[in-house]
């Protein structure tokens, strides 16, 4: 969403960009100041893990940049460098911490991956320096500061999804649980950003009602708002023959 905003409206003045994760914000921080340098981190792992030629020996190269990726004793830059790469070669590309805030996904058996996109990353950084951009690391809640009184402001909301069923539990990508009544917070911020009359606001979320029409939770959460259901791709499911299209909530303001 973010990178579609600043290449399709080209007059956007400042974008906020905020999460709980601080690797993912200090991420962007990285991309948009220190392209090069994170290139020349990424290609050095990228031709040692390349040059393993044994499942077993990239598995354990995985497990020994992942342990120094959660010792938090590496550079800004470093670390992004890691956190791509955990990605490029995790199972599934997830990103999932355990209760101690540890990057714990295993290991991914890729034959050939792209670690190091050279050209990617220096888009996306003369991207993110088209305007000016403010990078927040906590609650949602901040995003209530950066709201400019005297502009219209849009808003979008991506929280992680509420499970589908009690077998589908999953929902603390960080150590941080979002539960039900982090839902309910979220959607009394809604609430509270929309009587400003100057935001125009969208959310995403999981279509509980799609798998048990009974399970009106989000439909009691904002009603009196515009609920759209659309159809995304899931590849990120242990069982291959439960990925594919699923129903996804989209609800907006206006």
């Amino acid at each position: 969403m973010l990178f579609f905003l600043i290449s399709e409206f080209q007059n956007i003045k400042h974008i906020v960009v905020n999460d709980v994760n601080s690797n993912l914000t200090d991420a962007y921080l990285v991309v948009r100041q220190s392209p090069c340098e994170l290139i020349k981190e990424l290609k050095h792992i990228e031709n040692e893990y390349i040059a393993l030629k044994f499942e077993a020996s990239r598995k354990d190269y995985y497990l020994a940049r992942r342990a120094q990726f959660n010792s938090k004793k590496q550079s800004r830059v470093e670390n992004t460098a890691l956190l791509l790469f955990l990605n490029r070669t995790c199972f599934n590309g997830l990103y999932r911490e355990n209760a101690k805030g540890q990057f714990n996904v295993p290991f991914g058996r890729y034959v050939n991956p792209q670690i190091c996109n050279e050209f990617l990353i220096m888009a996306d950084s003369e991207a993110l320096n088209r305007c000016e951009l403010t990078v927040l690391t906590g609650d949602f809640e901040r995003v209530g500061e950066m709201v400019d009184p005297d502009a219209l402001n849009f808003i979008y909301f991506d929280p992680p999804y509420r499970p589908l069923s009690s077998t589908s539990s999953f929902n603390a990508y960080v150590k941080e649980a979002f539960n039900d009544d982090s839902q309910r917070r979220l959607a009394q911020f809604f609430r509270s950003l929309d009587v400003r009359g100057n935001c125009q606001l969208m959310l995403s979320n999981a279509d509980c009602s799609a798998k048990n029409p009974s399970d009106t939770f989000f439909e009691n959460l904002y009603q009196g708002y515009r609920i759209q259901r659309v159809t995304a791709s899931r590849s990120v499911n242990a069982v291959a023959s439960k990925r594919g299209k699923i129903t996804e909530l989209l609800i907006t303001n206006y």
